[in-house]
């Protein structure tokens, strides 16, 4: 009898209309699993409250409670999966984590809705009870995190939020869904599996890696003003290929050699960086110093980013920025071996 453990932090699917206009995240876990209804298979539910906020709202301190929490409830040998109903705004940010933490082979699924539960044509219950079959199945163990929605069964690594209204709003930059939901889980693919990163502690709370984007006449203003912030890492999204242009290049530059962890990003949305133009084109900016990202959604690669400094200031080490730039380097080269479909399974 599989026994899940459902963690509630908000979002659409637990949002409700104010009577000020606009919805908020109001519904517990135990309402969410209420509405989801009865599942075949004698499949048991235990809910627990994480957060109550709208996803557009969380820091990295939150994103490490949601951490601890599936953590907490994976300590349990009586614990089959676990799922977590998130926010899509920002539910890739809080995928990659717990994707890139991962030290177990029993599942973690996260989702959530694009109609809040007040909606008559709310998508949340369905989506929920997709997931929660997902995280029962025997099947979905030693596949790392995964997103359900839509009847799709995403990678939680390589995860983006592509669309803000449609009923499917997620694609994944390596290869799109690696499964599909019917009355039961169906996979084409298994992830590679990859060594997971240490989970992270209070010093993640406060690292700071902001997000930069280039565009026609862009300067080297906003890199500059991340850096006076107290900036650790930045990641630059340049155009196509990653081309932040030759001024923000030069701030890239000055940024490196402060000890600043740069990566640089593409603003397109897909496909990977690729160093192909000089004059202030990723040619430069990797001679600059920063690390081009392949194909890792900027979003994500400042959380992969953020863990790493983080136990790199854990570490005392006294050289921390050059192996978190290392380090940071290695692990987004090897990303697309650990996220794209490798063997039909």
């Amino acid at each position: 009898m599989p026994h899940l453990v459902l963690l509630g932090t908000g979002g659409t699917i637990a949002s409700r209309r104010m009577p000020s206009g606009g919805s908020k995240a109001t519904d517990s876990a135990a309402e969410l699993a209420a509405a989801a209804g009865d599942l075949d298979g004698d499949i048991t539910v235990e809910v627990h409250d994480v957060l109550a906020v709208n996803s557009f709202n969380l820091e990295l301190r939150d994103l490490r409670t949601i951490s601890d929490a599936v953590a907490h409830a994976l300590a349990r040998d009586d614990v089959d999966g676990v799922v977590v109903s998130h926010g899509t705004d920002t539910l890739e940010e809080t995928a990659a984590l717990l994707d890139l933490v991962h030290d177990d082979p029993r599942p973690v699924v996260l989702t959530g809705a694009q109609r809040s539960a007040d909606a008559p044509d709310t998508d949340g219950p369905r989506n929920l009870r997709d997931a929660l079959v997902v995280a029962a199945a025997p099947d979905s163990r030693g596949r790392g995190a995964l997103v359900v929605f839509a009847g799709e069964v995403f990678s939680a690594f390589g995860l983006r939020k592509a669309h803000t209204l449609a009923a499917q709003p997620f694609a994944n930059v390596f290869g799109g869904p690696i499964g599909r939901v019917l009355e039961r889980p169906e996979y084409a693919f298994r992830p590679d599996a990859r060594a997971p990163l240490a989970r992270p502690g209070a010093a993640f709370d406060a690292v700071r890696v902001d997000l930069v984007l280039a565009y026609p006449g862009a300067d080297s203003w906003l890199l500059d003003a991340a850096l006076r912030a107290g900036a650790q890492g930045v990641i630059v999204l340049g155009g196509g290929a990653g081309n932040p242009g030759t001024r923000l290049t030069d701030g890239i530059a000055r940024a490196s050699r402060a000890g600043v962890v740069v990566g640089l990003g593409t603003r397109t949305g897909a496909g990977a960086v690729v160093p192909l133009y000089a004059g202030g084109g990723a040619v430069d900016a990797v001679h600059a110093g920063a690390v081009p990202l392949g194909a890792v959604p900027g979003t994500q690669a400042r959380i992969l980013l953020a863990l790493i400094l983080a136990e790199a200031q854990d570490a005392a080490d006294d050289d921390a920025a050059e192996t978190a730039r290392s380090r940071f380097a290695r692990l987004c080269t090897h990303a697309d071996a650990r996220s794209a479909p490798s063997a039909v399974l």
